[in-house]
């Protein structure tokens, strides 16, 4: 059957909310599941792999049970990003029992750290996050349930991102001790993801400058090799300031900030009719005042411009800041901006694409059982309602291949950032139920259930032999350097990140 975790730890906040989280789902995923199902379909004959990659899935599968509780401490957790204290300790306590040196607080954030084994080169490293969304708790359940009404869940996936790194890194390790293998593995804990942080300030503080290659995943519908790229996006604050007064005996000795952030979204609103298809303009009044009879003397609008490539991004967010610059024109009003985050597009390696996909196919992807599918089907249901969405499969069970073209994500990720720097390769696993989109209830459902764990201990193998193939193999490692460098002839960093800039303490006031 389809089964929610147990889990053998003692935490006192943890229990009530997990004992919340199951309540009326008697039946629903205890991933206390024996190996053989979790493992159902991903086993391939030894011939498959060298003895040091078979060492690592051997260590992945042996610390299964290990992984699972990790993925649901993680998503009891469910802490938005630069906030993510719990899951970050937790990953890196089982790094530490496991041999590796750990620095923490990296970078200005008290969440990120990078933890290292072995020495010299290739130096491989893997990606974690570990960071929930707002809004989106939800129960083990295939019908809207929050574990806490408007609390944080899941709905990307990370508690089992970072569950999936953690494995890998541990598994390399293994095998690095017992075949004595020369290099370095390194695991970086990366948060706040979700509002493009943690990645962009460690690159800017250089802690990826020394990689020979970098390797991460993603939860999601399916089972492939990244071989596209993603949209470059800026995130940044424009607050304005003008001056309080009565609004209706002495309106006209105000001055409406408010009036200002308004102003600047109607601008915005009209460019868009002349940036390129692939821009995004999205905004959100984060202050617009605090009653109707005072004239705001301060109002904030956040704003996120994306483009598929970063010089349109700079070109549409100037453009944007000069609107700005009307819209206090216009109002007498002043106005700041604080950049979050300047994250740049991903740039894909040709070399590490092909790797990663013949280890998806040598892995082999997992199954899922009648149960599962049901509860998959149940997810997908509300879709059906609302969208008259229809679903070929409930969870996807093959392996992507390549394509010839790959396509641009809609989405960003500070990924690209590293990959600006450092040949970098990706891989994704299904986690979620066929067909439902990001971000969403139905996912953080699916990553706390078998569904998610068996897709998370699929990618903790994948990784695994994959860092071992290139720990062992130099010329993997020269090819994916050489399509690095090619793909980045006319390309220059540049963000609008102020020079010495810290991350910020908080995303949300």
């Amino acid at each position: 059957m389809i089964r929610a975790a147990t889990t053998p730890y003692d935490r006192k906040r943890g229990e009530s909310l997990w004992s919340k989280a199951l309540a009326g789902w008697p039946l629903l995923l205890a991933l206390a599941a024996p190996m053989a199902a979790a493992d159902e379909g991903t086993k391939k004959t030894d011939d498959a792999f060298r003895p040091t990659q078979r060492t690592a899935i051997d260590a992945v599968e042996q610390r299964a049970d290990m992984l699972r509780d990790v993925n649901k401490q993680i998503w009891q957790f469910a802490e938005v990003g630069l906030e993510e204290h719990r899951s970050s300790k937790l990953l890196q306590d089982k790094l530490k029992e496991a041999g590796f040196e750990v620095k923490a607080g990296v970078s200005g954030m008290p969440t990120a750290f990078v933890a290292t084994y072995g020495e010299g080169r290739p130096i491989i490293g893997i990606l974690a996050e570990y960071d929930a969304l707002p809004g989106l708790s939800q129960k083990v359940s295939p019908v809207r349930e929050p574990v806490v009404e408007g609390a944080p869940g899941h709905g990307c996936g990370h508690s089992g991102l970072g569950t999936g790194a953690l494995g890998a890194a541990i598994a390399v390790k293994e095998a690095m001790q017992k075949h004595k293998l020369p290099g370095t593995i390194r695991l970086y804990g990366t948060p706040a993801e979700e509002t493009l942080i943690g990645k962009v300030y460690m690159t800017l503080d250089g802690q990826f400058n020394d990689l020979d290659v970098c390797l991460h995943w993603h939860p999601s519908n399916g089972n492939g090799a990244w071989a596209g790229s993603s949209k470059a996006a800026v995130s940044a604050k424009f607050t304005f300031t003008g001056t309080a007064a009565h609004a209706s005996s002495s309106p006209n000795r105000g001055r409406s900030a408010l009036d200002a952030v308004e102003l600047m979204n109607i601008g915005a609103n009209y460019m868009r009719e002349h940036i390129k298809d692939d821009a995004r303009i999205h905004y959100v009044i984060t202050d617009g005042g605090g009653a109707p009879n005072v004239v705001p003397a301060k109002a904030t609008v956040w704003y996120y411009v994306r483009a598929n490539d970063h010089k349109d991004v700079e070109a549409n967010f100037r453009w944007l800041q000069d609107i700005a610059k009307g819209a206090a024109l216009m109002t007498r009003t002043d106005f700041t901006v604080q950049i979050d985050t300047d994250c740049h597009e991903i740039i894909p390696n040709a070399p590490l694409t092909q790797l990663i996909y013949d280890n998806l196919v040598k892995v082999g992807p997992p199954k899922f059982t009648e149960e599962e599918k049901a509860f998959a089907r149940r997810l997908q249901q509300p879709l059906v309602e609302e969208f008259g969405a229809t679903f070929d499969v409930a969870i996807e069970e093959t392996i992507q291949r390549v394509a010839s073209r790959p396509q641009t994500g809609g989405g960003s990720t500070d990924v690209g950032d590293v990959s600006w720097h450092v040949p970098t390769g990706g891989l994704r696993t299904a986690c979620f139920v066929a067909g439902v989109p990001g971000h969403s209830w139905q996912n953080a459902a699916a990553i706390g259930s078998t569904i998610g764990e068996k897709g998370t201990i699929y990618a903790a193998k994948v990784l695994a032999v994959t860092a071992i193939d290139l720990l062992e193999k130099p010329e993997l490692v020269k090819a994916a350097r050489a399509d690095f460098e090619e793909k980045m002839k006319g390309r220059k960093y540049f963000s609008f990140i102020p020079e010495g800039q810290k991350a910020p303490e908080r995303i949300r006031d």
